[in-house]
């Protein structure tokens, strides 16, 4: 028999797995197909828009959703409900403030195609299930994989910079600490952090991401010696030491196109995150990565898909919790 110490703790992730999955199987395809039926049509011609005019956005928009779904905080009814969307006062910051936050980009786009649903459909599709149809499209638009996105959130009320602690993961950890921490206390496993990481294939990311491994990897000067010598040489010509301002390629070469290059990359140390760096350090993950430099990308597709429908179910609300929005950056 489990000892009452083990129980405490168990009780509270079974019951965490319990109610994401419970909430997740309340979304659907198709949810607005009577409401505002338009709505994946003029969500998905905005950010054919945007992505054109800007294709940077594609792994910032991505990246938005992750942190929106991560900040999950089961006892409030927090994960994937657009307050990552949402302003706070200088009394109550919000997290978009908060550190993890504040290199997110995209707030505008999100806002416009707001504005747009909201001129064919009033108060009918949430900024919740905004984020996560942008999500995908932006995938879609990068020469990625499409797929069917379950909709039905309801947006939050809640948006404090303080929940975002112990909930985003910080590039820093290995894959161990990313598991343990992150990933398996919101539902999801080692499979979801190697296919999920390769959403690293688009987008950029700020020096100050990663300028330890090449200024002060153990807090002694020094570089980490697991990266590739000629890829830190060419990272140090654009990163100076504290550089917060600096935006360099995660997938370099072909950072506007996802592909499989992001896992080439790491496959030859070329990874930019010590957290990317450490999927050659898990026996799954690492021939993970070896199968997507010998093939096409389609199981990284397939999987990937799959990965981003499973987090976009995180804590999120249906039915007559929470509200939506009329905008996404306050609460009606």
């Amino acid at each position: 028999m489990a000892s009452p110490i083990l129980l405490n703790l168990l009780l509270p992730l079974l019951l965490l797995l319990l109610l994401s999955s419970t909430y997740a199987k309340n979304l659907k395809v198709g949810f607005y197909s009577k409401t505002c039926p338009q709505a994946e049509q003029i969500i998905f011609k905005e950010m054919t828009r945007a992505i054109k005019v800007a294709p940077s956005l594609s792994g910032a928009l991505l990246r938005m959703h992750f942190h929106d779904c991560f900040v999950n905080v089961m006892h409030l009814m927090k994960g994937c409900d657009g307050s990552v969307l949402l302003n706070g006062t200088s009394s109550s910051p919000p997290e978009k403030v908060a550190p993890p936050n504040l290199s997110l980009r995209g707030f505008s786009e999100i806002d416009i195609v707001k504005a747009e649903l909201e001129k064919a459909c009033p108060g009918i599709v949430s900024c919740a299930d905004i984020l996560a149809l942008v999500a995908r499209d932006v995938v879609f638009l990068t020469k990625g994989p499409y797929w069917k996105v379950p909709t039905g959130r309801r947006d939050g009320r809640r948006s404090v910079a303080q929940d975002t602690r112990g909930n985003l993961p910080p590039p820093t950890l290995n894959f161990s600490q990313i598991l343990t921490g992150f990933f398996a206390p919101k539902g999801l496993n080692a499979k979801d952090i190697i296919v999920l990481s390769g959403g690293h294939t688009i987008g950029t990311s700020h020096c100050s991401s990663f300028s330890n491994r090449l200024y002060n990897f153990t807090g002694k000067g020094d570089a980490d010696p697991a990266m590739d010598s000629h890829y830190r040489a060419n990272l140090k010509k654009k990163c100076r030491p504290n550089d917060a301002t600096t935006l360099v390629e995660m997938d370099p070469g072909s950072s506007r196109t996802f592909d499989e290059g992001y896992y080439e990359n790491v496959v030859k140390r070329r990874g930019l995150f010590t957290s990317d760096d450490s999927l050659l350090h898990n026996n799954k993950a690492k021939a993970y990565l070896l199968r997507q430099t010998r093939g096409s990308p389609l199981e990284f597709f397939r999987d990937f898909a799959v990965s981003m429908v499973k987090m976009g179910g995180i804590g999120v609300l249906t039915g007559t919790a929470g509200e939506v929005r009329k905008q996404c950056a306050f609460v009606n």
